[in-house]
């Protein structure tokens, strides 16, 4: 029960997410943002299986090497998806300082 409460308590400490995209452009910006952090998710999947060899009995063989990287992109926009790890929040909000300073 102790994990839930760190968890909750780290959430906490999260800055808020940012106010839902009004115009075009800023929904734009939210969905691009959300596609940077499901390729970074997928990209950081696939460098932790790196050199971890699957089991024997039950390996994919030449199947499953075509196919992971389709299933780290999926896995990565689903994780991104339900709320990703935070980085679409952050992009979000720089891509929304960047547009602010150019007009």
């Amino acid at each position: 029960m102790a994990g839930f409460e760190q968890l909750n308590a780290a959430r906490n400490i999260v800055p808020a997410a940012p106010e839902a995209p009004q115009s075009a452009a800023q929904r734009k910006a939210r969905e691009t943002a959300e596609d940077f952090e499901a390729v970074f998710i997928s990209q950081m999947l696939a460098h932790m299986k790196m050199g971890v060899d699957p089991d024997g009995a039950f390996a994919g063989g030449k199947g499953e090497e075509a196919f992971q990287s389709v299933m780290n992109e999926k896995y990565g926009e689903a994780v991104a998806e339900m709320g990703g790890i935070g980085i679409a929040d952050a992009i979000y909000r720089e891509i929304l300082k960047l547009q602010e300073s150019t007009e």
